[in-house]
This record gives C-alpha cells, structure tokens and sequence, in this order.
C-alpha cells in the first residue's frame, strides 16, 4: 500500500484504525520476528528499540500519521531528527558486537507502512463484522496489477462467510506492502451474481516455518499457515501476517462491533478494545474457538 492509497483510505478521521492503534500496550524486541502475528494486535514494538523513549517517539509520530493523514514522505521528515536526537539512526554495535541498521528511511517506511496496513484493516474488519447480519459474504479482492503478487491473486473474488476460519489466516494485509482489501455482499447479491460461497475451513495447513536471523544466524522455528486451494494450487502469507490484525482486537462478536461504532471518543474506544485484548474470558473463548477450528482442519 503506497502513500497515494493510504492517503485515500484516510480521507475521513480512521477512528477504528485509530483506536486499534491506540489499545496497543508496548514490547521490546530485538528482531521483527520476535514478535508475530496476533502479538501485534496487543503490543507495539519495532524491532532494535531497546529504549522507552525512543519507541514513545516512534509511537507519537505513528499515532500522528493515523490521526492525521501524513504520507510516508511527512512522517519520515518529521520522525528522522527526533530520532537522530535520540542516537537512534544510522547503523551501530550490539552487545554481541554485531553491526546492525537502528534508524533509515527505508525502516521509517516500513514501519510507517506496516502500522497503516494494520490499523488501516484492523478498522475495515470492525466495520465489516458490525452489518455481517445484512452482509454475511465476504469477498477476497486482490488489486489486479503488475505489483500484485501472484499467490494474492489466487484469492481474488473468492467468497466465504464473515465466520469462516479462513479470515483468521488471510484477511489483509497479508504481507509487506500487502493492497488486498475484503468487500462485503448479501445473500441476493450472491444469489444475482452467480458466486459459488466456498467453505474454507478445509483448505488451511498450519505448520511450523524456518527464519533465519540475518544478523546472529540462528535458525527459529516459527508456527506459520498456508492454504491449499481446490486447484492445487497454494497460497501462504507472508511469515508473520498468517492472521487478522481486526479479529485479534475486535472479536468475532457482531454484536460487540456494532456497539464499538457506536462509541465516538477514539480514546474511549481504545480502552474498550484493550479492555478486551486483555479480558482472561476472552482469550480461553479465543483459545477455544481457535482449537475446534484447527481440529476440524486437521480431520
């Protein structure tokens, strides 16, 4: 998703993506794959920050470009000389005296556009699950260009219900720079167009995926998920994005998500939502679910 679209998407306040954003608590991490997947929906962290006051930054300028719709090219301006105060730029030594890049502006865009994806359709999901009683269908649209990413193309138009276990793997972004969005439909908007729901329960694989750190070397073991479509062919997400930033946040309750629209102050929202990310109830409900769902894939 470049600045153009995100800029797009932000015409008017993002006040799902906003208060996802903001539910967020923060974690230190040494690498991006120390954290994966739902992790993200309930921490902030940017891999190498090991200090409070440099990740607060990072997050006071992220927050800043949601709420206010800033490109890439306005975020980075703004965030370099804060984090160059901080000694945060430029490449520097371990503790195991390995040489590693802290601050850049290609790791400025990353972040910028990794948060935006992810707040961005954290936001759609809400918003979609809120009218899933009117629209239960939703629908993989992939961008259909030549920057689309062929395996992303394999979803495009394919229909399964708001409750399907597949969304938990591959509702967007499914990857850096991922542009697949989801539409939702009606039962006669289906019905008119011909379109076949399939059940996607059956076509998720989890397995475990190799990464190897570029700067120690060391070989993790990560649990990762891929689809194995009717035609043969596969379609796996980027390692680390095999999940539904929304899903993670909001629930699946519908009922939940039409009350959250409902709240206007973004702040009071975010609370809310954390009050959830954090709720003991709701995460075995979530381990549950999530065990029943693996266990009528795996049969």
């Amino acid at each position: 998703m470049n600045s153009a679209h995100i800029s797009a998407a932000f015409e008017r306040a993002p006040v799902d993506a906003v208060s996802y954003f903001r539910a967020k608590g923060y974690a230190i991490s040494n690498e991006w794959h120390d954290m994966l997947t739902v992790a993200h929906s309930k921490a902030f962290t940017v891999a190498r920050v090991q200090r409070m006051d440099v990740l607060e930054t990072i997050r006071k300028y992220t927050d800043q470009a949601l709420t206010e719709g800033l490109t890439a090219k306005q975020f980075n301006a703004g965030l370099t000389p804060e984090l160059q105060k901080h000694g945060w730029w430029g490449k520097a030594k371990n503790e195991q005296g390995d040489t590693i890049q802290l601050g850049s502006p290609y790791r400025l865009n990353t972040i910028y556009r990794t948060n935006m994806q992810t707040a961005y359709m954290a936001g759609r999901y809400r918003r979609l699950l809120a009218r899933a009683k009117t629209h239960p269908y939703w629908q993989y649209i992939a961008i259909d260009d030549g920057q689309t990413r062929p395996e992303h193309r394999l979803l495009n138009g394919k229909v399964f219900r708001f409750d399907d276990p597949i969304w938990q793997t591959i509702f967007p972004p499914n990857g850096w720079g991922c542009r697949c969005r989801v539409r939702a439909l009606t039962a006669a908007q289906v019905k008119a167009r011909g379109i076949t729901v399939e059940n996607g329960e059956s076509y998720v694989q989890q397995f475990d995926a190799e990464i190897v750190s570029r700067e120690s070397g060391e070989v993790k073991t990560v649990p990762h998920a891929r689809l194995k479509l009717p035609s043969g062919d596969v379609m796996s997400p980027d390692i680390g994005w095999a999940y539904s930033p929304g899903q993670s946040a909001f629930g699946t309750d519908m009922a939940v998500a039409q009350k959250l629209g409902k709240v206007e102050d973004i702040q009071l929202r975010a609370e809310t939502i954390q009050a959830l990310n954090n709720s003991q109830e709701r995460a075995k409900a979530f381990e549950l679910w999530a065990r029943k769902s693996i266990e009528r894939i795996e049969r």
